[in-house]
């Protein structure tokens, strides 16, 4: 007579992995991300996408603790993505990967609601690094960036001092890079659902910022600085 099989034991439950939505529209550059981080025993990657409309639907869906995102994509300005993600999420974290130059574009996202910021070029483990740190409930900023702002504290200096594009407001420095990309102001009203009447009026206030004499002073300002950016369109 067969005796009955034990019950197996019960083993203790393994700890849930943090779950983490891609937002890129690189498709090798996601792969990439995602093969790194499911290496990690305690993260997952449970949803992609390749621009800001795509990935507030994959929001609902995979529900994540995490999003790490690009911050130049088509369709939608990285920055008021941001935005967007804070007024549905608020308890969401998310971290910036970008390829652009941490000095102008650190603080702005920060600004909108981001958790912290990581340069491309900074390699995998200092990704994972920044990761695990805005997951456990910190800001990630890289040590030049943080000495800075503290320096500015410190001296009781007002950031964005350095650079007179970093005293554009978010919404200015949004139509200073359409403007460098080519765009006309019907072109950036639409895209920013605006008026080109206000967009014309950002578009003063940029030349008084950069002291700029007209348009075409602006329009070649623009052009250059994108270029130097190595903005991906």
């Amino acid at each position: 007579m067969n005796r009955p099989q034990q019950a197996p034991k019960p083993t203790s439950r393994q700890p849930a992995k943090r779950r983490i939505l891609i937002v890129d529209d690189h498709p090798f550059m996601r792969a990439g991300l995602a093969q790194l981080i499911n290496r990690q025993p305690e993260l997952a990657v449970v949803g992609e996408a390749g621009e800001p409309s795509a990935a507030m639907k994959e929001l609902a869906r995979c529900d994540p603790d995490l999003i790490l995102t690009d911050i130049t994509m088509p369709g939608r300005s990285g920055l008021e993505f941001i935005k967007d993600l804070r007024a549905e999420r608020p308890d969401l974290a998310i971290l910036v990967i970008s390829m652009h130059d941490e000095v102008i574009y650190a603080e702005r996202v920060l600004r909108a609601g981001a958790r912290g910021y990581i340069m491309k070029e900074a390699g995998g483990e200092n990704l994972l690094a920044a990761i695990r740190q805005v997951l456990a409930g910190a800001i990630y900023v890289s040590p030049r960036i943080s000495a800075g702002i503290l320096e500015s504290i410190s001296l009781g200096k007002p950031r964005g001092s350095s650079s007179p594009i970093e005293q554009l407001t978010d919404r200015e420095f949004e139509i200073f890079q359409l403007v460098g990309q080519g765009k006309s102001t019907r072109d950036i009203a639409a895209q920013l659902h605006l008026s080109p009447k206000t967009v014309d009026v950002h578009r003063g206030h940029i030349k008084e910022k950069l002291e700029l004499k007209d348009a075409t002073a602006l329009v070649r300002h623009a052009v250059r600085w994108v270029e130097t950016q190595q903005i991906d369109l």
